[in-house]
């Protein structure tokens, strides 16, 4: 068995928790600025609303810059591995899954709310075309009444999705058996590996 020494280091550096955070912040401004007017609570919601949507732009496109000069895709890329994780029955016939950073459940989730979040983000640019702002005037002009239709669909069902994955994300979270991840979204420090045993990642 690996000491604990070797079972815990530094999971998430420093800009990524950073990036996590303000990501974090700025969907709940963007949820918390969509739903409450619905549930009775009036307020000036647009202007929130669209800089929290650019505050999300901007953290992606960190995130970005960090997977391609830093991470790479490896290690959020779904395998063999983790269909056996999934696929139980296969562990007997094709061996147990390998250790990994992220098992296929976080690889899953990851994967579903970027898209989720993709979404939102290119509707919610488009969008931007029917607001003033410091730096243009509205033109709602540049799509029919047909196309924003369907753009006001997918942003309002990419925004519930997004609620969801939200609530999902944090129960998990808060599960007495994840409290070692979340305290590393925190602090840096945690376990290595969320699947197997027997490897060690470097600090």
């Amino acid at each position: 068995m690996q000491s604990e020494q070797r079972e815990t280091g530094t999971r998430h550096q420093w800009p990524d928790r950073v990036f996590h955070w303000v990501m974090a912040l700025s969907v709940i401004v963007l949820c918390a600025t969509v739903f409450l007017p619905i549930l009775g609570l009036r307020f000036d919601w647009v202007p929130a609303h669209w800089i929290a949507g650019f505050v999300l732009v901007a953290a992606i496109l960190f995130h970005w810059l960090r997977v391609g000069l830093v991470h790479g895709l490896g290690e959020m890329m779904p395998g063999s591995d983790d269909w056996r994780e999934v696929v139980g029955d296969l562990r007997a016939r094709s061996g147990a899954p390998g250790p990994a950073k992220y098992d296929a459940y976080q690889k899953g989730y990851h994967w579903l709310s970027g898209l989720v979040v993709l979404v939102l983000v290119v509707t919610g640019l488009v969008m931007m075309a029917k607001i003033d702002t410091p730096w243009w005037r509205r033109d709602p002009s540049i799509l029919s009444d047909a196309q924003w239709g369907l753009i006001y669909v997918a942003h309002g069902f990419a925004s519930l999705a997004i609620l969801f994955l939200v609530i999902l994300h944090v129960y998990f979270a808060v599960l007495p058996e994840h409290w070692t991840t979340l305290k590393s979204m925190i602090r840096g420090r945690g376990p290595l590996l969320a699947r197997g045993a027997g490897h060690e990642q470097k600090d």
